[in-house]
């Protein structure tokens, strides 16, 4: 099945930064509620900038990949760069768009999903988690959030 391509399985089996952080600012996990799959983020946001970062992702090989790609370029990048390739990834699935841009570029290997409309939730929920526990750190919250994905 073309979905789950060789490259797709190597990144989900190689998944970076799954230790999850001792002493993160925020915390978000968020769930998709056609799959039941989630990923819980920690972060450290640092002057605007992601200082640490620390995942588990209990997903399906895409949703792991996609928290692969972000988990190895995360650190070192601002909310506005997370935002971006968040909405970068939503429009090359759902609309055909093109390839997130770097440091996102290999997002790529998740193009054949966006036939498979049930597998957006999934994929999209490491930039989600992300990007809430992101708003936590900037409201000075440590709490840790759970929400459901949107079925987009």
């Amino acid at each position: 099945m073309k979905l789950y391509s060789q490259r797709i399985l190597a990144l989900a089996a190689d998944m970076p930064r799954t230790d999850r952080l001792a002493n993160p600012t925020a915390t978000a996990k968020k769930r998709a509620p056609l799959c039941g799959s989630t990923v819980t983020v920690d972060l450290t946001l640092l002057d605007g900038i992601i200082s640490d970062y620390g995942q588990d992702v209990k997903a399906c090989a895409l949703g792991q990949a996609a928290a692969s790609v972000v988990g190895a370029v995360i650190v070192g990048l601002t909310p506005h760069d997370v935002q971006t390739g968040r909405d970068q990834m939503m429009a090359m699935l759902k609309d055909d768009g093109p390839v997130p841009m770097a440091p996102f570029d290999g997002l790529e290997v998740l193009r054949p999903a966006s036939e498979y409309k049930n597998r957006h939730a999934s994929i999209m929920l490491a930039f989600d988690a992300t990007l809430d526990a992101i708003a936590f750190a900037q409201a000075d919250c440590c709490l840790l959030y759970t929400s459901d994905a949107a079925d987009e």
